[in-house]
Parts: structure tokens; sequence; C-alpha cells
């Protein structure tokens, strides 16, 4: 058990001590990062006021470049996925509607049978009172129900 122990410390520490290295080099990066920033702002402001708007307007107009490439790369990946889910509803209606066409086209034989289960299921008696809400795409489902 204490080998056991031993040897899942170590584990742990070999993991620790690696992401402290992996943070020191991240620290590296962002200190190095910082003093290249540092100098290029010390050096802009050295900078007449005219080069210092030209060079923020350029700075602005690379962000905005980027960000709308960002952006389009967004919209296309939201189109492509339109498409697919688009796809998806067609064959989907059209199960239904398959369904459906097979559903008034069950053999009379089978009807009594399908009506003696309906009876069977027990329900609770509710009170409703007003009018009937419901979207007018389930109107005929709706009116089949009401029928049968």
């Amino acid at each position: 058990v204490l080998r056991l122990l031993e040897a899942q410390l170590q584990d742990q520490r070999r993991e620790h001590e690696e992401e402290m290295e992996a943070l020191r080099n991240q620290m590296d990066l962002m200190q190095e990062e910082l003093e290249n920033q540092q100098q290029a702002f010390l050096q802009t402001l050295q900078l007449s006021p005219e080069v210092q708007v030209e060079l923020g307007l350029q700075q602005e107009i690379t962000r905005l470049t980027n960000e709308n490439l960002d952006l389009k790369e967004l919209l296309e990946k939201l189109e492509k996925n339109e498409k697919k889910l688009k796809k998806q509803l067609k064959i989907y209606m059209k199960k239904v509607q398959d369904f459906e066409a097979s559903q008034t086209m069950v053999p009379v034989e089978r009807r009594p049978h399908e009506r003696n289960m309906q009876v069977a299921v027990q329900r609770k008696e509710k009170d409703f009172q007003g009018m009937l809400e419901y979207y007018k795409e389930d109107e005929p489902l709706l009116i089949r129900n009401l029928i049968t």
C-alpha cells in the first residue's frame, strides 16, 4: 500500500512539475508580448500626433477586418448547418407523411382492435372551459381526432 501511495505521489508531483513548467513558458511568452507592446507604445508616443492617429486607424482597420473574417466563417458554418437541418426536416416530413398514409390504409379488421386498446386507457376527468388553442399545421390531426 505504501509503494502504491508513493507511486501516486510521484505521479502527482511529476504532473504538477509539468504543469508548472507549462505555466512558466506561458508566463515568459506573455512577458515577451508585453515588452513588445510597451516598445511599440513608446515608439508611438515619440511619433507626431498625425502619425499616431494614422497608426491607430490602421490597427482598428486590421482588428475589424479580422473580426469580419471570423464572422464570415461563423456565417458559413451556420448556413451549412441550416442546409443540413432543412434536409433532415424534409426527410422527417416525408416519413411522417408516409406513416400517416399507412395509418389511413390500415385494414378494417385491425381498427376495432385499436379502438379496444384506446378504451382501456384510463383518464382523469377534467373540467375544461373556454376556447381551444392550436397551431394551424395541427388542424388536420385535430379534426381527425375529433371525428374519431
